[in-house]
């Protein structure tokens, strides 16, 4: 597993926290330059002089494709302009020192639907030994499925948590604090007597002359206590306010020791026949319950295990040090994602689970333009913009549609309006100027789905919702986002139409092994030398763009890129058609099986593929294959594809070994 690092050696850097250009980025800029001009001028020769006009019914689609994938590549390029390295001091850390009084107060939402208690045990027991102040950390199992298991878990953990050295600890310093504060009241009753005697002297004193010491002296005294603030008529009055002072300190003193109880349970009634909203739902239901309080929300999937450095890492960043006054100020930062990583992947990473591409060159340079996505997990939220987009969000829909009233405490937050949530809520929050963060630390790791039928269900579900945002708010007609923030979430939006373009291009070598049909009217000199440059200057720009990712893992990503063509498909056409899309959640136990079913599509392909290799063989041994060369470049074309649809096949019929 790749291990990322931030180190936060203060030596290292002035400052709390600082962002640099991520390294390479000047060569990569040079390349993607050249990349982009090279790939135009091709595309000006297919337009201008390749069109085969004898087969229009595959040139054009094939053309079309090019310049689809020509686009989404500018995109892409453009997209990783300037990806931001940042480095950060720990929240004990910084300078000058954010006093632990002042640190805010965190909820952590473990949300869970249908997984099996252990594994939400182990999250929850991670979440509680989060290096944080206890009485400032609250840990919730937002349980969406109202498993009695579940239930009887989290209170075997709760009593346990209350039984723990930390918190008896905590409990003895409140009891102590507690017992001061009602010494201090009944000191302050045994004075009161005694003050009003005093003042009822100084007002009746008679005998100026043999008094005059005492007197005044008293008097002096007196003033001097009606001085300090808050000023008062009397001393009896500053006595009265003393007492409900300390009265309220001993109340508050008394509810913390009652709400020392730091781990807790939600499950939220689900009425028939109004919407749930999933996960969404789950935990719009806790923000707006009464139950939670926190100024921030870290959310966490069920099998997500938080590392005790957490809070820490991410909470400096929503602070800014005020010149002016002093002390430090919260600022506009919305939300901090962190990377995601998984702890049970197997040797090879059959399912394409490794992610560092996207938790490195692409959130980085999403986050070099302040449109970092907030992806569901290992994140933490600031409250305050949460709800205030969600409510506004909620009342334009209200306006809309004034039924929707009752589905008040599910929408109001996290954005329901698409079954990728995530990514729609962080577009919510940046069209509304609130700003991201993308630290590049692994703070947190889960379960990766380890069979097929699981991973073709969770990216399904991302390419769905994620094609529902387009279609319910287009990125490029909503008002508050810039243009920066626009281009990022739309060619999130606009790659996963790329299974139709994907179908021409595996499509293209069949069709000409079988038919001889071309699709460009020449394969020759002029051919290979606008293809050759532009493919070549292409693929050492995606070079430039992943350094440092292991090869193997991009050659990974690059496969079910291609691979999952028929699914990218049936996204765009499920939304585009109106099918009812559900919230699928991942199953976090292996679904053991051969699912060769399910990549039918894929087996089709491959095996076609073959077979129209096999006869371009058979037709050159008996020698009657015409344009040998043009064949070769198909057959190179199609190796090229064979081997891009064998990661789907193989994980079809992947098996963990018996050691495991």
């Amino acid at each position: 597993m790749t291990s990322v690092s931030i180190s936060d050696n203060s030596s290292k850097f002035s400052g709390n926290s600082r962002s640099l250009l991520k390294k390479r980025t000047l060569l990569f800029r040079y390349l993607a330059e050249i990349n982009l001009i090279f790939g135009i001028w091709y595309l000006q020769w297919r337009v201008t002089h390749s069109i085969n006009f004898d087969a229009l019914w595959l040139s054009i689609p094939l053309l079309i494709a090019e310049i689809y994938s020509y686009l989404g590549g500018m995109m892409f390029v453009i997209g990783l302009w300037r990806p931001l390295v940042r480095q950060i001091k720990s929240l004990d850390q910084m300078i000058p020192p954010l006093p632990r009084s002042d640190w805010p107060t965190v909820d952590v939402f473990v949300t869970c639907y249908n997984e099996p208690p252990e594994i939400v045990e182990e999250t929850a027991k991670a979440a509680l030994t989060i290096d944080y102040p206890p009485t400032k950390l609250r840990v919730y199992v937002l349980d969406d499925g109202n498993s009695a298991d579940m239930r009887a878990m989290t209170e075997r953990l709760c009593i346990q948590d209350l039984q723990s050295p930390l918190l008896r600890q905590e409990a003895n310093r409140i009891d102590v604090e507690h017992s001061c504060l009602l010494e201090r009241l009944k000191q302050l009753e045994n004075l009161t007597p005694n003050t009003q005697a005093a003042e009822q002297w100084l007002q009746a004193s008679s005998e100026p002359a043999v008094n005059q010491f005492a007197t005044e002296f008293v008097q002096s005294l007196r003033q001097f206590i009606l001085w300090l603030p808050p000023t008062h008529q009397s001393i009896s009055d500053r006595l009265i306010t003393e007492r409900k002072a300390l009265e309220e300190a001993i109340r508050k003193k008394e509810l913390e020791l009652l709400e020392i109880s730091r781990f807790r349970y939600i499950a939220r009634p689900k009425t028939p026949g109004v919407a749930h909203h999933a996960k969404a739902g789950n935990i719009n239901y806790a923000i707006f319950s009464g139950e939670t309080a926190g100024t921030f929300i870290v959310t966490l999937d069920a099998d997500h295990i938080p590392k005790p450095s957490f809070l820490k890492r991410v909470l400096p960043y929503f602070y800014t040090y005020n010149l002016s006054t002093g002390k430090y100020d919260q600022n506009q930062i919305a939300f901090v994602q962190t990377r995601q990583d998984f702890y049970n992947i197997p040797p090879g990473d059959p399912f394409g689970h490794r992610a560092n591409l996207f938790y490195g060159p692409l959130q980085q340079g999403k986050d070099g333009m302040n449109a970092a996505f907030y992806t569901g997990t290992n994140a933490i939220l600031r409250r305050e913009a949460l709800v205030s987009v969600g409510l506004q969000n909620f009342a334009d829909e209200f306006a809309k549609n004034e039924k929707r009233l009752d589905e008040f405490d599910l929408v109001g937050g996290v954005s329901s309006n698409s079954i990728t949530e995530d990514m729609n809520t962080a577009m919510r929050l940046h069209s509304a100027g609130w700003k991201s963060i993308y630290h590049n630390e692994l703070l947190a790791e889960g379960l990766a789905p380890d069979d097929l039928s699981s991973t073709l269900k969770q990216r399904l579900r991302w390419a769905q919702g994620t094609i529902q945002v387009l279609v319910r708010e287009n990125p490029l007609t909503k008002s508050g986002l810039t243009f920066w923030q626009r281009l990022q979430y739309f060619k999130t939006m606009y790659s996963y139409f790329s299974g139709f373009a994907t179908l021409v291009f595996i499509s293209c070598p069949i069709i000409y092994f079988f038919t001889d049909i071309v699709p460009v009217r020449s394969y020759g000199p002029d051919f290979a030398i606008h293809f050759f440059p532009a493919f070549i200057i292409n693929r050492l720009t995606f070079l430039a763009a992943t350094w440092g990712i292991p090869a193997r893992e991009v050659w990974r990503s690059e496969q079910y890129a291609i691979a999952l063509f028929p699914l990218l498909i049936q996204a765009v056409w499920s939304v585009f058609t109106g099918q009812k899309l559900n919230f699928q959640v991942t199953p976090k136990q292996r679904q053991s099986g051969i699912y060769l079913r399910l990549v039918w599509p894929q087996l089709a392909i491959f095996a076609l593929t073959i077979l129209g290799l096999l006869w371009s063989l058979y037709r050159f041994a008996i020698g009657h294959l015409n344009y040998p060369l043009v064949h070769l470049l198909n057959g190179a074309w199609a190796i090229y594809n064979l081997l891009l649809l064998w990661a789907i096949i193989r994980a079809s019929v992947w098996q963990p070994s018996k050691e495991a």
